[in-house]
C-alpha cells in the first residue's frame, strides 16, 4: 500500500508533497500518420471512490483511489502543470508500464526507464513508442484484448491507470532545496497572461499545458434528444445497489510528435520508497451515473469543426532533454481500431501557422484512500 498522501483538490490529484496531475480531455487522432499534439478540451472529473461506498462495486472500495467518466474510443492525456518538486512518476496502464513497456514493478528501474521525470515532462498524452513519438491514450472496455494490458499480458484483469510517486532523498533533495533558495525570483507574469505549467479554469477549453482559446459552444456535442434509447447501463429499477464492475482500460490510438525524457540524474538520488500512489478507475458513462447520480460531461468536440475554426495545435521542444529509445513491448501495441473497426469520424490537417510551438504550506483537497492492487 501508499505509503504517503494522496488528496484531490478540484479535479487535481496531488501526490506526496509536490505533485500535481490532471487528465485532459482531447482530440482523438487518426490511427495512421504522425501528429502534432492534440488540444486540451477541460478537465475530466474526479471523484474519491470512497465517497461512494454504496453504490460502487465492492473490489473498487478495496483498491481505493479515484474514478472518473469516459467514454469509449475517447482519448486522453495527462498533465502535470503544477508539479513543484522533483519526482519520478510511475505511470501503469492497467498495471503495464507507459514508459517501459514492462509489467508494475513499484520501484523505480533504469533499464528500461520505467517513469518519467517531474516537473521537465510536462505532460504524457500516451504509451512512449520511441524516436520522438507516443500513441494517444485511447479508453476501452476490457475483455476485447485491445488494451494495452491486454496485448502485453495477454490478460485483462486490472484496468485503469495506475500512479505512483517518488520524492529526492536524502542529500539530492538536500541540494535541490539549497539551489532553489539560491535561484532569483522571476518577475510576476502581466496581468491576464498564463505561464506553461498554469490551470486553466474549471471547464474552459485549453490547449497543451494551459494554452487555446475558447471552442465555440455549437460545436460542443450535444445531449442526447429526448426519446432517444439510453445506453446500456449497469443501473436496475427499484433501490439501486453497487453495480457489476464496468472496467475499462486504455487502448491506444494514433501517433503524435512528443518526447518522454531520459533522466539525467543517478537512481541514487531517488528515494526507494513511493511517496505516495493511486489507483484511477475509468468509468463508462452509464455507471458514472449509477455511482454518483451525475452526468457525464458531454463527448468531446467534433475534431473536424476545431480544425476549421481555425483553432491550435501544438508542437513541444525542449532542446537539453534526450528522448527515451522505443521498447520492443510497447513498440508493438495496436490500435484499438484493430477491435473496434475504422474510425469514421473526419479529420481535417491543421493548417500551416495553425500548431503552436511550445517549450523552453498545508495541503488543499481531500484526502484519497489506498487499497490492495
Amino acid at each position: 500500500m501508499g505509503t504517503g498522501s494522496v488528496r484531490v483538490d478540484g479535479n487535481a490529484l496531488l501526490l506526496g508533497e509536490g505533485v500535481q496531475i490532471r487528465f485532459i480531455r482531447t482530440l482523438r487522432l487518426p490511427e495512421s500518420g504522425t501528429h502534432a499534439l492534440p488540444p486540451g478540451l477541460g478537465e475530466f472529473p474526479l471523484r474519491r471512490v470512497e465517497d461512494h461506498p454504496d453504490t460502487v462495486p465492492p473490489e473498487w472500495l478495496a483498491k481505493g483511489g479515484v474514478m472518473l467518466p469516459v467514454y469509449l474510443r475517447e482519448a486522453m492525456w495527462l498533465s502535470f502543470g503544477g508539479t513543484r518538486t522533483p519526482a519520478a512518476l510511475q505511470v501503469g496502464v492497467g498495471k503495464v508500464c507507459a514508459v517501459s513497456g514492462e509489467r508494475w514493478s513499484g520501484r523505480l528501474a533504469r533499464t528500461p526507464q520505467n517513469y518519467v521525470v517531474l516537473p521537465r515532462q510536462p505532460w504524457l498524452d500516451g504509451i512512449n513508442s520511441g524516436d520522438g513519438t507516443v500513441r494517444q491514450f485511447v479508453a476501452v472496455p476490457l475483455g476485447l484484448g485491445a488494451t494495452v494490458e491486454g496485448q502485453v499480458t495477454g490478460e485483462e484483469t486490472t484496468g485503469g491507470v495506475q500512479l505512483q510517486a517518488f520524492e529526492l532523498g536524502g542529500e539530492a533533495l538536500a541540494q535541490w532545496r539549497r539551489a532553489e533558495r539560491a535561484r532569483p525570483t522571476p518577475p510576476p507574469p502581466p496581468p491576464g497572461s498564463q505561464g506553461l505549467c498554469g490551470a486553466a479554469p474549471a471547464q474552459a477549453p485549453m490547449g497543451a499545458g494551459g494554452f487555446g482559446g475558447p471552442v465555440p459552444a455549437p460545436m460542443m456535442a450535444p445531449p442526447a434528444p429526448a426519446g432517444a434509447p439510453a445506453p446500456r447501463s449497469a443501473a436496475r429499477g427499484g433501490r439501486p445497489g453497487p453495480p457489476a464492475a464496468p472496467v475499462m482500460g486504455l487502448g491506444v490510438g494514433g501517433s503524435m510528435r512528443q518526447e518522454v525524457y531520459r533522466d539525467e540524474r543517478p537512481l541514487s538520488d531517488w528515494a526507494e520508497e513511493p511517496a505516495a500512489r493511486v489507483f484511477v478507475h475509468l468509468v463508462p458513462p452509464p455507471a458514472w451515473r449509477a455511482i454518483t447520480g451525475e452526468e457525464a460531461p458531454p463527448s468531446p468536440v467534433d475534431r473536424a469543426a476545431y480544425t476549421k475554426a481555425g483553432l491550435p495545435w501544438f508542437d513541444y521542444y525542449d532542446e537539453s532533454a534526450a528522448d527515451l529509445a522505443p521498447t520492443d513491448t510497447l513498440g508493438g501495441v495496436k490500435p484499438v481500431g484493430e477491435w473496434l473497426g475504422d474510425d469514421h469520424d473526419p479529420w481535417v490537417e491543421p493548417a500551416p501557422g495553425q500548431v503552436k510551438p511550445l517549450g523552453n504550506a498545508p495541503r488543499p483537497g481531500k484526502p484519497v484512500q489506498d487499497g490492495d492492487w
